[in-house]
């Protein structure tokens, strides 16, 4: 058994960290927070705007704040974007402060949960299969690093996929108060 004050889940967009983060965090008690949602609500701007005013650079750099705050709290279930784990110092916050779970999928099921998306600037091209190999190729050894487990969500609905996940969790993690938790600055 894993103790953490929160529960993150991380892995590729169209993975299902959002849908199945709702359902998780309501069958399990825990407060839901969609770490690009807080992102929009704190500046007003979607995540589109923020990269297209400050650049991906700018995003990463405001979801680094937003993850810091947000970590600080127990008892929630953290769905992250795609690429918080990009950061070295966002990963080791992950691992500090949450029980991470890898969200696995592939690019075929990448294309088609996110058929009809337009709102994620990084697929704003036509080469989308393409962008989503080499953000796989980039991405996958850095949620390996950070991950407590891995879950599978090829084939599964969301209210499956959380069910079943759910399952697991069972003797996997346990939710810590975070009292010997420390943060850093």
């Amino acid at each position: 058994m894993n103790p953490a004050p929160n529960l993150v889940l991380v892995g590729p967009m169209g993975a299902g960290k959002t849908t199945i983060g709702k359902r998780l965090a309501r069958s399990m008690g825990l407060t839901f927070v969609d770490a690009d949602q807080a992102i929009e609500k704190r500046t007003g701007a979607s995540v589109a705007t923020i990269f297209e005013c400050e650049g991906e650079a700018g995003f990463r750099q405001r979801e680094s704040t937003v993850l810091a705050e947000l970590l600080r709290d127990t008892g929630r279930l953290l769905a992250t974007g795609g690429g918080a784990i990009l950061s070295e110092d966002n990963r080791r916050l992950l691992r500090e402060r949450g029980f991470v779970v890898w969200l696995q999928t592939d690019v075929a099921h990448q294309l088609q949960r996110l058929a009809r998306d337009r709102s994620r600037p990084l697929l704003q091209r036509p080469d989308r299969e393409q962008v989503l190999e080499a953000m796989a190729r980039q991405r996958a050894p850095l949620y390996a690093q950070v991950a407590d487990f891995h879950f599978d969500t090829r084939g599964r609905s969301g209210l499956a996929a959380a069910a079943v996940l759910r399952r697991q969790l069972a003797t996997r993690w346990q939710r810590g108060d975070g009292a010997a938790e420390t943060m850093s600055p």
